[in-house]
C-alpha cells in the first residue's frame, strides 16, 4: 500500500520595520500548514523593505528551494515575497522549473490547483506586456532625440595628448596620470593605446602645440 508523502513547506514573512512583529503572519501561515500535514520551516525577515529584492531569509528560501528542502511555499501576501510583477514571475518560474509550489493565504492563490497555475500564466503575459510597452517607449524616445538633434552617447573627453604622453615618458602612473589631467584612468589608458598605434608624426613635439583629441569618456 503506497503512503503520500508529506510536503514539506517553507513560509514566509516580512516585515518592514523593526518595531514590527511577524507573529501573525506566522500564526496564519502556521495553522493553514499544519491543517494541509505539512512539515514547516519559518523564514523570517525583519525590518526589511519590500523594495529589496535580497534580503537574508529570502535568500535562505531560495537556498533552500533550490537544494529541494522545499516542496512548497507560502506566505500571506504576494507583497510580503516579491518586489515587483517582473520579480515574482521569475521567481514563480523558477519554483515551476524545480517543481515547487506557491500558496499566498489572502489573495487565494495556490499553484497545487490547476486555476492557481492559471493565474500565474496570466501574470507572466501581464510582464511581457509590460517589458513591450518599456521597450517600445525607450525606442520611441530615441527616435524622437534624433530627430531633434541631440546628439545620444557618452560625452567626448578632450585629453591634452602632448601632456599625457609627457608625464607617461617621466613614468608616471596612469592614475597619476589621469589625476593630473583631471579625467579618469580609463580614458587615459585607451588615449596611450591609440597614440601606440599612430606614426610619430601626428604626436606633439617640441616647438609644437600640444594635440589634443577627443576621446569617449
Amino acid at each position: 500500500m503506497s503512503t503520500t508523502r508529506q510536503l514539506r513547506a517553507g513560509i514566509y514573512c516580512r516585515v518592514s520595520t523593526t518595531g514590527q512583529t511577524a507573529e501573525n503572519q506566522l500564526l496564519a501561515l502556521r495553522s493553514f500548514a499544519t491543517a494541509r500535514g505539512w512539515t514547516v520551516t519559518e523564514f523570517v525577515d525583519q525590518g526589511q523593505s519590500g523594495a529589496k529584492e535580497r534580503r537574508p531569509a529570502l535568500d535562505a528560501l531560495l537556498g533552500a528551494v533550490r537544494a529541494r528542502r522545499v516542496d512548497v511555499v507560502t506566505c500571506v501576501k504576494l507583497d510580503r515575497l516579491a518586489r515587483s510583477v517582473h520579480h515574482l514571475v521569475a521567481m514563480v518560474r523558477e519554483f515551476e522549473a524545480l517543481s515547487v509550489d506557491l500558496v499566498v493565504l489572502d489573495q487565494a492563490i495556490d499553484t497545487t490547483t490547476p486555476s492557481g497555475r492559471l493565474l500565474f500564466h496570466v501574470l507572466a503575459s501581464v510582464a511581457e506586456f509590460e517589458r513591450d510597452l518599456i521597450r517600445d517607449r525607450v525606442l520611441a524616445g530615441l527616435r524622437r532625440a534624433r530627430a531633434q538633434g541631440i546628439r545620444l552617447g557618452r560625452p567626448k573627453v578632450h585629453v591634452d595628448v602632448g601632456r599625457l604622453l609627457a608625464l607617461r615618458t617621466e613614468r608616471k602612473s596612469i592614475r597619476a596620470i589621469a589625476k593630473a589631467l583631471g579625467i579618469s584612468a580609463t580614458v587615459v589608458a585607451k588615449t596611450l593605446r591609440a597614440s601606440a598605434s599612430n606614426p610619430p608624426s601626428v604626436l606633439s613635439s617640441p616647438g609644437r602645440p600640444s594635440t589634443r583629441q577627443a576621446v569617449s569618456g
